[in-house]
């Protein structure tokens, strides 16, 4: 009978995990208890969060910073470190991470970790493919609900644009891109992963003055990380074969 009405009161209480696992907790004292039980439901609100947070913000894959080794081939500008990187520094000082290198070289990796790392200290993320969002922006466009969608993307403290350079843009679609960029200009970070050095991205927007609009705003307040060296998915599919 009381364990229903303990159960009863945490449901009207909202203090589900309580309900569940106060049985399970031992103490010397009742203060002890009920600090434990406390501790319990705050850890477990906390989880929850962190999940939901993760799920909303659509990541391609799961990659943490735990898994990631700097390796040498990434130049790190002396704007800052991989400490401060791993630190979400420039999360804090609303600064953007631009990572720019071949195809292969762990960009997306460190990116998508580096948006894990924020979820999990309760910051809103959202990851897209750069593809991906123009055909959403026009979509939206078209259906009257492009306020809505930039609104939605702008609640986001971290915005990660990946794959930028793989699919040159229509015009629209390269203007719409810039729109949320410059909505997001010192207000969100954003971190861009592109195969493309600055001076190619014209092939990509196909106007020189859009172009050098997008790059000035994602570039003022950033951090410009280099990668080189070959594919590790070439690299590990060739060490595969030779075996």
């Amino acid at each position: 009978m009381n364990t229903s009405r303990i159960r009863e009161y945490c449901k009207l209480l909202k203090l589900g995990y309580i309900g569940q696992v106060y049985e399970q907790i031992s103490a010397d004292t009742p203060e002890e208890y009920l600090l434990k039980c406390l501790e319990a439901e705050v850890e477990s609100r906390r989880n929850t969060k962190i999940e939901r947070l993760i799920k909303k913000a659509g990541f391609s894959q799961w990659k943490t910073l735990e898994d990631y080794e700097f390796p040498s081939s990434i130049t790190l500008p002396s704007s800052t470190t991989v400490e401060e990187l791993k630190d979400l520094m420039f999360l804090e000082k609303k600064q953007n991470i631009m990572m720019i290198g071949t195809v292969g070289t762990g960009k997306t990796h460190l990116s998508i970790a580096l948006g894990i790392e924020a979820c999990r200290r309760g910051k809103e993320v959202r990851f897209f493919r750069v593809g991906d969002l123009v055909s959403k922006l026009l979509e939206k466009q078209h259906n009257g609900g492009i306020g809505r969608f930039i609104r939605d993307i702008q609640k986001a403290e971290l915005i990660i644009l990946d794959e930028l350079g793989f699919i040159p843009f229509h015009k629209d679609g390269a203007e719409l891109l810039f729109s949320l960029i410059a909505e997001c200009y010192e207000q969100t970070s954003i971190i861009v992963t592109s195969n493309l050095e600055f001076g190619q991205w014209n092939t990509i927007f196909g106007d020189k003055r859009l172009t050098a609009a997008i790059i000035d705003r994602l570039v003022h307040h950033a951090h410009i990380l280099t990668f080189t060296g070959e594919s590790y998915r070439l690299r590990h599919a060739l060490s595969k074969k030779n075996r």
